[in-house]
């Protein structure tokens, strides 16, 4: 927090960072900015991501969501001296026990291969019928304070894995996801259809409040 010459407390620069999200995917930014536009009291510019602040990536060795979620989270507020929120998230595939899950972003090895790690899923898939293909987008939304408070929301949005990749937006398994009582793919939504009904939307949301918490005491 920045201080005045007496010692007091300072009002925060305006378009100060006073957010910083645990990513270095500028397309997340984007889309973490868009989903807490009007939940907390932040412009676009004081919400940054890592790849601003020179923080290194934690070592992901968590268990579950909400456990790589925290690690993130309190390795960024370490680093930053700044509210540090953070998410995981994945897909989980009934047929295979949860799997990908936390493994999602390298289930075909390479960390990030967006496509190879869909066409792996779908060929492991290939053979199982429609009625068998349920799944659902997972997301840990993790906040983390400077002085050590933490908070963890969870979404979920449920739906059936497609036997092709459908439409050009999104990322990730978002081509082959078709949410519960829709007819198109995540991928064929649109940015704000997606929002208002994803996974990390509706982690986010039910984050906000403590984010705005956090932030009044900072």
């Amino acid at each position: 927090m920045n201080t005045t010459p007496d010692g007091g407390a300072s009002v925060p620069q305006a378009g100060a960072p006073r957010l910083v999200l645990a990513t270095h995917n500028a397309h997340k930014v984007g889309e973490l900015r868009a989903i807490l536009a009007g939940l907390t009291p932040l412009a676009p510019e004081q919400v940054i991501g890592a790849a601003q602040t020179g923080a290194s990536e934690p070592v992901e060795d968590g268990v579950t969501f909400a456990e790589n979620a925290l690690i993130k989270a309190r390795a960024l507020a370490a680093h930053t001296g700044l509210v540090a929120v953070a998410d995981d998230s994945g897909l989980a595939v009934d047929v295979l026990g949860g799997a990908p899950g936390i493994f999602s972003a390298r289930w075909a090895g390479r960390h990030g291969d967006d496509r190879a790690n869909l066409d792996l899923l779908l060929a492991q898939l290939g053979d199982v019928p429609a009625q068998h293909r349920a799944a659902g987008f997972v997301c840990a939304a993790a906040l983390v304070t400077p002085d050590g408070r933490e908070h963890v929301e969870l979404g979920e949005l449920r739906g059936t894995l497609l036997t092709a990749p459908r439409g050009e937006g999104g990322f990730g398994y978002d081509p082959i996801l078709q949410p519960d009582g829709e007819t198109r793919s995540c991928a064929e939504l649109t940015a704000a259809e997606k929002n208002a009904i994803s996974h990390r939307g509706r982690a986010f949301r039910a984050l906000a409040p403590h984010i705005a918490q956090a932030l009044a005491r900072a």
